[in-house]
């Protein structure tokens, strides 16, 4: 069985069509998120796909995207009270 680890996804885009069609993708493949930040359990085809998927959206001059690796032995802080991520009928971006 292939091992997961878990990354953080960020971006900043500039623009409203690019940004809808990252936030898709990066719906696709995250277990949670907040505004432009997103928490992801990925195997290593996973990763790759979605760095495929991302650099195919994105501006390179205009937006900026990072995925980062978690170090698994990091103790794990939690701050407040958590919610588990529940999606709307509907997104408004803009």
């Amino acid at each position: 069985m292939t091992q997961r680890h878990l990354y953080i996804a960020a971006y900043d885009i500039s623009s409203d069509v690019r940004l809808r069609d990252a936030l898709r993708v990066l719906k696709g493949y995250a277990s949670g998120r907040q505004k432009s930040v997103f928490e992801c359990f990925l195997t290593p085809a996973e990763r790759a796909a979605l760095l495929d998927a991302v650099t195919d959206i994105l501006s390179r001059v205009e937006d900026r995207f990072v995925l980062i690796r978690l170090d698994p032995r990091g103790k794990i802080r939690v701050r407040g009270r958590g919610v588990k991520p529940t999606d709307p009928p509907w997104f408004y971006v803009g």
